[in-house]
């Protein structure tokens, strides 16, 4: 890898290849996507209640069942490359990981998704809450005690602190020169 890589100079739109949409107000999540695919990732997550686990990812975080092996494992899908295995275990752990896993998701699923895990479980639900990079994240305990964290990007306002903070650190925003946020901090 190049130095100039390695320290951001080179720039591509990665919406071109991801399923999320630029971020903003009026950002539309993408339809759910149903077809198979090599899964670069996934994560697998233990059940002792296969039924009530589905139920709580469907109506709760907005994932679809994709397939199922009855009795033993359900394929859930939300997005593209958003997949989670529910598996069959005899146990659970008793309380919720530090480790979490994060989902991407748009502005105007947040208040439904807190709102339909609340009915749901009523205090499985930690935010939401803005983030310093410019994200809106909710923390939902599912039933398996997985903590799972869903982020929505929010629009950037490159004169905003948020934006002055990411640049200190050399994050800048894909079109702007590296040293132009020098010129404006």
């Amino acid at each position: 890898m190049s130095n100039d890589h390695a320290s951001g100079y080179d720039y591509y739109d990665a919406f071109e290849t991801s399923p999320v949409p630029p971020p903003g107000p009026d950002a539309v999540p993408p339809e759910p996507f149903r077809g198979i695919y090599g899964m670069p990732a996934f994560v697998t997550i233990p059940t002792n209640d296969l039924a009530e686990s589905v139920d709580f990812w469907v109506r709760g975080l907005g994932f679809f069942e994709l397939f199922a092996i009855p009795g033993r494992l359900v394929h859930l899908r939300r997005w593209q490359f958003q997949d989670v295995l529910l598996v069959a275990a005899d146990g659970v752990p008793e309380l919720a990981p530090a480790m979490s896993v994060g989902f991407a998701c748009v502005l105007s699923e947040v208040d439904p998704l807190v709102e339909a895990c609340r009915t749901l479980r009523p205090n499985a639900v930690d935010g939401p809450r803005d983030t310093p990079w410019t994200t809106r994240d909710v923390t939902v305990i599912t039933p398996e005690n997985a903590r799972i964290v869903f982020t929505a990007a929010k629009p950037f306002d490159p004169a905003s602190q948020e934006a002055r903070d990411l640049a200190a650190i050399g994050i800048t925003p894909p079109g702007a020169r590296r040293g132009d946020h020098e010129e404006h901090a």
